[in-house]
């Protein structure tokens, strides 16, 4: 299983003490919260651009998480290096989030441990043109449906669980979808055999009757090609490691990375856009492609 960036969950590991304060500020004419935090760096991109951190909890906001922060001055992470412990401030505006004056607290340095981790084989990782597995998943209805029942369409689909805090990760999943589906609705050559499906992988919190209701948010009135769902436990063991999706349980914590996949009317996949960079032309895009494959 490879660590990829766009990591975004609920940590697993026991948290320090800490401290927490939020204050309101204006900045580019929207209103953003700015919250303390602590935690330690687990992983630094290349540009500095990007940092993943086991944070704390914020009380009031969210809990420990290990996420992949973005990073505007990247010169605050000059002297920072993975397992260094830091505190620093998180700003959360209405559909983006970034950290900012990191302070270096100490240096943790990891315990060896005798444990062997198994990698799946670089050809267990399904490519563009292989056939996704089928699975049931419980719609928002609280129906049985599966990946086969949308043959003859093109699906595009991604992950996310309605308790998901941060507006860059699950939430900008379901604007961009929002987004992509109105390009197509508005397009008078797009095809009509298209679907949207949006997967969470918190079944026990997420009950067909909160999909419903979380739906709303996104697809106002119009719930037209754009279902919700829940998957199993089972079901997310069989995909999950197909499509390199991180997705831990730990009590009420989730761990998980973000993966959004298009599906040919064949159920074959056609494209996979990783993270949440991914904009929603680019989406449409695919779709399109994708249902003149045969």
């Amino acid at each position: 299983m490879k660590y990829l960036m766009g990591f975004c969950g609920l940590s697993l590991a026991a948290l320090l003490i800490y401290f927490f304060s939020a204050t309101l500020v204006t900045a580019d004419d929207a209103t953003v919260k700015i919250y303390s935090a602590r935690g330690i760096v687990e992983q630094i991109a290349a540009d500095r651009h990007q940092a993943i951190i086991k944070h704390e909890a914020i009380p009031g906001y969210m809990m420990g998480m290990t996420m992949d922060f973005s990073v505007k001055n990247t010169n605050e992470l000059k002297a920072i290096v993975p397992d260094d412990e830091i505190t620093f401030k998180l700003v959360v505006g209405e559909k983006d989030s970034w950290i900012e004056s990191v302070q270096f607290v100490s240096h943790h340095i990891n315990t060896t441990t005798n444990k062997t981790v198994n990698i799946p084989a670089a050809d267990f990782d399904l490519k563009p043109g292989d056939l996704l597995p089928d699975g049931e998943l419980t719609s928002e209805a609280g129906k049985p449906i599966r990946f086969s029942d949308f043959r003859g369409r093109v699906v595009a689909f991604t992950f996310f669980f309605t308790r998901c805090p941060l507006p860059d990760f699950c939430p900008r999943m379901d604007r961009n979808f929002s987004d992509a589906r109105q390009l197509l609705l508005n397009n008078p050559y797009a095809p009509t055999n298209w679907q949207f499906l949006s997967i969470s992988f918190d079944p026990s919190f997420d009950t067909p009757e909160i999909l419903s209701n979380y739906a709303q948010l996104y697809r106002n009135d119009n719930a037209g090609r754009w279902l919700f769902a829940a998957a199993s436990t089972n079901v997310l063991a069989t995909i999950a490691p197909r499509l390199d999706l991180i997705v831990m349980h730990e009590g009420a914590s989730i761990s998980h990375n973000l993966r959004t996949v298009v599906l040919d009317p064949q159920g074959r996949i056609a494209r996979q856009f990783d993270g949440n960079n991914w904009t929603p032309q680019a989406l449409a895009e695919a779709m399109l492609q994708a249902a003149t494959k045969k």
